[in-house]
């Protein structure tokens, strides 16, 4: 690292932290989370912008004291450590103190003269970035180890001089932060969107029907098969036979992106095999919110197998569209049935086939059915469109912040002080302080 600003040093990781350390996975995954307790912060819930309370997973006391070695604390450094997370990066504010990491977080705990900020931000400009991403530790690895994190070298200023590095970016983000903020909104606001048009569908207002017209019936009736998937355990395996499992039911369509495979007889194959058409369901979820999510099977997925945690319902396609009915149980009624029904105590949320099969439904002719799945679609490209350009319009709030964060490392952002203590006498006693210090556990670290 050459070229430092007057008064900088460089320094790593491993130098200036007292804590470098990832934790993992309850045994039983998912189905194991609660729906309160302690919060397991995963790399889903780590972003550049913060700590994101969606997706958020809670662990019982149990669970949780098999991790109390990652323990999080106020202005922890929070840093995604595998997959295509990987880089992103957070401070730990104080309402996750206490909380736990996964395997896919690393805990970065900095001495008391290192300003937690600064670090963060320096992980997150364009130079870390791109070293973590490409140089080191591309796309063929996708992983930090412990002893990658504690070999990162950065640039270190004076203490008072991250101070005012951090309280200047503070300043310069407050727009950009209120800018991410209001459009952030809008994927709510599309949620919500979507709502009233699924609402307007199935009152038959979308179509200027008269609703009471319809036929009346349930889910049940209207299916000619009914069954739950394979429990054979699978495993990433081309040659063998695939197997859609919850995370390939997404959005209301099929996501092949990350597929599982095992290996089944005649009588299995022809049991289980998917057709186009098709309505898989999640029937089992640690989140009540996934489950009866639903999608239809296109011709891509025709043939493959379905895990036990979905339900295939075939539809008689004389009575019904696949499309309508799949819309029809995202609507806000159909979705309020589902969770009143699976919500569990137990942290693990069920659904089973006979209170899927008792929902009822009016039904519109075929004909009409076709004219509300083409008026819904068209209304959600739409709205889709529209959070294309929020999402294009958030990538160039990013690149101001890369800009800003790349003037900040090359220390141009704030003037310097020559009555400033240099960082190289900083780091000399950060040195001899852990020198001195007893030896403290450390926590397991990456893998």
């Amino acid at each position: 690292m050459s070229g430092l600003p007057r008064g900088w040093v460089e320094a790593t990781l491993g130098e200036v932290a007292t804590k470098i350390g990832s934790g993992a996975t309850p045994t039983g995954g998912e189905q194991s989370y609660q729906s309160t307790g302690i919060p397991l912060i995963r790399s889903l819930n780590v972003h550049f912008d913060g700590v994101r309370e969606e997706g958020l997973a809670f662990l019982d006391d149990m669970q949780a004291a098999k991790l109390d070695n990652v323990i999080v604390q106020e202005n922890d450094v929070l840093l995604n450590i595998t997959g295509a997370s990987i880089g992103r990066v957070a401070i730990a504010p104080s309402v996750y103190s206490g909380a736990r990491v996964n395997q896919h977080v690393s805990i970065i705990r900095l001495v008391k003269d290192v300003v937690p900020r600064f670090v963060s931000s320096f992980l997150a400009s364009p130079s870390a970035q791109d070293f973590i991403t490409r140089e080191n530790y591309g796309a063929t690895r996708q992983a930090l180890t412990k002893a990658m994190i504690e070999g990162f070298a950065f640039p270190l200023p004076p203490l008072a001089e991250q101070k005012r590095i951090v309280a200047k970016l503070d300043a310069l983000n407050a727009k950009p932060t209120r800018a991410r903020t209001e459009l952030a909104r809008i994927e709510t606001l599309v949620s919500r969107y979507k709502q009233a048009v699924l609402s307007k569908a199935f009152s038959g207002e979308l179509t200027s029907s008269e609703v009471s017209s319809w036929l009346m019936s349930t889910l049940g009736e209207l299916a000619v098969d009914v069954r739950y998937g394979t429990a054979e355990k699978c495993a990433f395996a081309p040659e063998l036979t695939p197997v859609l499992r919850i995370p390939n039911v997404a959005d209301g369509r099929i996501d092949l992106s990350d597929l599982k495979h095992a290996s089944f007889n005649e009588k299995e194959l022809k049991k289980l095999a998917l057709v186009e058409g098709d309505l898989l369901v999640i029937r089992s979820n640690g989140s009540v919110d996934l489950v009866g999510r639903s999608a239809v099977v296109n011709a891509a997925a025709a043939g493959m197998l379905f895990a036990g945690y979905l339900i295939r319902i075939r539809l008689d396609l004389k009575k019904a569209l696949p499309q309508f009915v799949q819309h029809w149980m995202q609507s806000s009624a159909v979705r309020r049935a589902i969770e009143n029904a699976a919500k569990s105590t137990s942290g693990v949320n069920n659904v089973n086939s006979q209170q899927l099969q008792a929902l009822k439904l009016q039904l519109p002719p075929l004909e009409e059915q076709q004219e509300i799945v083409r008026r819904i679609e068209s209304a959600f490209a739409k709205i889709d469109c529209l959070a294309a350009e929020a999402r294009r319009a958030l990538e160039l709030v990013g690149r101001l912040d890369e800009a800003i964060l790349a003037k900040a490392f090359r220390g141009e952002l704030v003037p310097q002080d020559e009555g400033d203590e240099p960082a190289e006498k900083l780091l000399e006693r950060i040195r001899a302080e852990r020198a001195a210090a007893p030896k403290a556990k450390r926590g397991r670290g990456p893998r």
